[in-house]
């Protein structure tokens, strides 16, 4: 039995779930808050951003939002803590903190 993707939660019974937790369909963790699993927290300084932008595509997680023209804050809830975005930003405008907190 498949079980649309987009309808799975804490409350989804086993017995709905395939073999193997394969998915059939487009997966995404925006119904999901996954941000609490890293280990170490992105922290941005507005003042030494010059909005290259460089940090926006390489987000595995979508985790920085476009705000009109300019980035946004993180999307905490969902960033997982991988670093890229600043080993990506020429200004040191990205730091990353031990913790999950910003």
């Amino acid at each position: 039995m498949k079980t649309d993707i987009s309808k799975i939660n804490e409350q989804t019974p086993h017995e709905e779930l395939t073999e193997g937790l394969m998915i059939f369909a487009g997966g995404t963790a925006k119904r999901f808050r996954t941000g609490e699993w890293r280990t170490n927290t992105p922290v941005f300084d507005r003042d030494k951003c010059k909005q290259c932008l460089l940090c926006v595509p390489v987000c595995p997680d979508g985790s920085i939002p476009m705000v009109g023209e300019e980035r946004g804050m993180f999307d905490y809830e969902h960033c997982k803590g991988c670093g890229i975005c600043a080993r990506v930003c020429p200004f040191g405008a990205i730091t990353m903190k031990e913790g999950i907190t910003a």
